[in-house]
């Protein structure tokens, strides 16, 4: 909290509010650890969108300095990311026409909409969107671009330059060349022996990333051997800093990418605020959405400034940082400080990096993000969840990314609806021994209170069900003992009603009272008895026919009948 008298601080970079001088070292050899990956990693991400990698090191290094300044989280990464390169992809193809450099372009394009969308939405506080992807759909799309990044990359893998707007059309390419033996043999050892390095690390849980052993050992092996003209090669890259690369798009372009920015900017917020919320709750602190999709955005309008392209938090390269010891945004700064001075000093440090190394680097950040674990656990749990999975997955894997998101995301919201048409209702009775009022199909033993039918509905009230709560009170007073004077709606499940269902309670209302049978409402709350005082029902539903618990209800009716 700042002290009475001293200067705002808002000019100073979150960064380094608050900083702690025992931080530095700890900061300074987690930027360097994290350096070590964030070149490959960007280039390969890069190099998987169908872009210039040169492109992937320019969407690291902004973000980072960016984030740093304005970011909620204290050691959050962000940068190219596998998960985003299917969807770039499916963005830019129909418009780029294989011309690289408008794709440059169109990827800068794509990255400020999505920023603005992003900033525009922290300004609305539309974070609760990110409820539409639940975590079925996450899971199918996500296993769902492991497939189809892991198709991707595997002509690269196998050495082999193939055509087609689609993974699955490039590796359907593949396979006569394949058959025909022209798989590069060099290559795909190569490739092979990458992912060995970058997996075994892992397993055996060492402090050295296996990327960097990689990239590292595969430049070399090309170098001393000779390997160079047997195998593609990313060359030495442009020796420089980010710059504006958007020349030769207009608003027509703009809005063919809207969709496509509107659909990543929700994904990249709901994966980045996963992972910040849960490095904020691994030290007993939170993160505000609003504020993390405010600075998100920033980031990623100045990625599309500055020759790169969309960009969301990292979940490979943010643990490099926790477990190198990070201790603040600074980490990132060091890591962004290092990639600009690689790309001043020493850009021809990747004329030996092959692209099958790339290739195999995309693959493992896919591997990393499947989870067929949680599928199968998913699977045993809920059916209808379940269904909504498979659709997100064959949506993403047959239709592409953004259509297969999109049917995943209408089939959830039909499956809300489904459960708010026909929600669970119940007769309640009284359970000797046990307290308050139980669901009689569990609890066959209770026993029904002379004269009143208790009934409970688990839904609000809306146009959709407002019908069926009239049709199953009637149902259930015919199926009640004779002389039932008063039915009671444990209404607390009732969060809202609207004037469609309204109309449905007045006549049911004025039904059960030709039969001679009063409604009163339990546990109905405040806000829901306002909207029927809104509705100009205070004449009709009188404070008599509201009680507080439904045991005072069955009270005040046991003591109207000793009173007559």
């Amino acid at each position: 909290m700042r002290r009475s008298g001293e200067a705002p601080s808002w000019w100073v970079p979150r960064a380094v509010r608050g900083y702690r001088s025992e931080w530095l070292r700890h900061d300074l050899v987690a930027g360097t650890a994290l350096f070590a990956v964030l070149v490959p990693a960007g280039m390969a991400y890069a190099q998987a969108a169908g872009l210039p990698p040169v492109t992937g090191l320019y969407a690291t290094v902004v973000p980072l300095l960016v984030y740093a300044a304005v970011g909620p989280s204290r050691v959050l990464v962000l940068g190219p990311d596998s998960a985003l390169a299917p969807m770039i992809v499916a963005a830019l193809v129909p418009l780029a026409a294989a011309n690289q450099q408008k794709s440059v372009a169109l990827a800068g394009l794509l990255a400020i909409l999505i920023g603005l969308i992003m900033m525009v939405g922290s300004v609305l506080r539309l974070g609760i969107v990110t409820g539409l992807l639940s975590k079925p759909i996450r899971l199918g799309y996500l296993n769902g671009i492991a497939l189809l990044v892991t198709a991707s990359q595997l002509p690269t893998l196998l050495g082999i330059s193939v055509e087609g707007d689609t993974p699955w059309a490039k590796l359907l390419a593949a396979v006569p060349k394949v058959l025909a033996g022209e798989t590069n043999t060099t290559a795909l050892l190569l490739g092979l022996a990458s992912l060995a390095l970058i997996w075994i690390p892992r397993w055996l849980n060492w402090k050295v990333p296996g990327v960097l052993l990689a990239v590292v050992a595969s430049c070399v092996a090309v170098a001393v051997l000779g390997l160079h003209d047997r195998l593609k090669v990313t060359g030495a890259l442009p020796q420089g800093l980010p710059a504006p690369a958007l020349g030769g798009i207009g608003w027509a372009d703009a809005l063919a990418l809207l969709p496509a920015a509107a659909a990543i900017a929700l994904i990249v917020f709901v994966d980045t605020g996963t992972l910040s919320q849960s490095l904020a709750a691994a030290e007993d602190g939170k993160v505000s959405g609003n504020h993390e999709m405010a600075a998100l955005g920033a980031a990623n309008a100045a990625s599309g400034l500055l020759g790169g392209f969309p960009i969301s938090a990292s979940t490979s390269r943010t643990p490099v940082a926790v477990e190198s010891g990070a201790k603040s945004q600074l980490t990132g700064v060091v890591g962004a400080v290092l990639v600009l001075g690689f790309m001043l000093v020493a850009p021809g440090a990747t004329e030996f990096l092959p692209a099958t190394t790339l290739a195999a680097i995309v693959i493992a950040a896919a591997a990393g993000i499947a989870d067929p674990a949680g599928v199968w656990r998913l699977v045993g749990m809920s059916r209808s969840e379940s269904l909504v999975m498979l659709a997100a997955f064959l949506g993403v894997t047959i239709l592409g990314v953004l259509p297969g998101i999109v049917v995943a995301v209408g089939l959830a919201i039909l499956d809300f609806l489904r459960r708010a048409w026909d929600p669970y209702r119940a007769e309640l009775v009284d359970v000797p021994g046990v307290p308050g009022y139980h669901d009689v199909s569990r609890h066959p033993e209770g026993e029904r209170i002379p004269g009143l039918l208790i009934l409970r509905f688990d839904a609000p009230l809306f146009f959709g069900n407002g019908a069926l709560l009239g049709t199953f009170v009637r149902d259930e007073l015919d199926d009640a003992p004779p002389g039932t004077e008063r039915v009671v709606l444990a209404a607390e499940p009732v969060t809202g009603i609207d004037t469609t269902a309204l109309d449905e309670l007045v006549q049911l209302d004025e039904w059960l009272d030709r039969h001679g049978v009063d409604l009163v409402f339990a546990e109905l709350k405040g806000p829901v008895k306002d909207m029927l005082l809104q509705y100009g029902m205070g004449a009709r539903f009188t404070p008599e026919h509201f009680y507080p618990t439904v045991s005072q209800a069955v009270r005040a009716f046991q003591h109207k009948g000793r009173e007559e």
